[in-house]
């Protein structure tokens, strides 16, 4: 078991069973963006949210937490809550600048991360200190 995953199952087994929300802390490495994405994955599918808004927001994970190894400093956070209708990811390193949305050009392999959230979420932005990438997608009611 990695050390995320450990974080992770820790964190889940201390919360009471209705609350969404999970928090797992990362060595900086680029590896530590799959296993991003498999806990997300997993946790939404225990909070029976499924299909292409579970895609997006597993792609959005995906994109804050890369962007976060490539540009960040030190070790990064992820928590994802999900209190209501709303689910809110944030990633957090100890870089002061805050992350910014840029254009790529055609022939760019990368650049187009933040782009990707600001497209597939209902919001995104930066902490005041800069350290925290956010961004919130509405979930709608499911129906039984």
């Amino acid at each position: 078991m990695s050390p995320a995953t450990a974080v992770a199952s820790a964190a889940t087994k201390a919360l009471p069973q209705a609350s969404r929300v999970f928090d797992v802390a990362f060595t900086s490495d680029a590896a530590c963006v799959s296993e991003a994405r498999r806990i997300t994955r997993d946790f939404l599918g225990l909070w029976n949210v499924k299909g292409e808004l579970a895609e997006n927001i597993v792609l959005a994970v995906s994109e804050l937490v890369t962007n976060a190894v490539e540009h960040g400093i030190g070790d990064l956070g992820l928590q994802v809550r999900y209190p209501d209708d709303e689910l809110r990811i944030e990633v957090t390193d100890d870089n002061p600048a805050p992350a910014e949305l840029r254009s790529a050009d055609d022939e760019d392999v990368s650049g187009r991360g933040l782009f990707l959230v600001a497209v597939l979420a209902r919001k995104w932005g930066v902490s005041e200190d800069g350290k925290t990438t956010w961004c919130v997608f509405r979930v709608p009611p499911r129906r039984p």
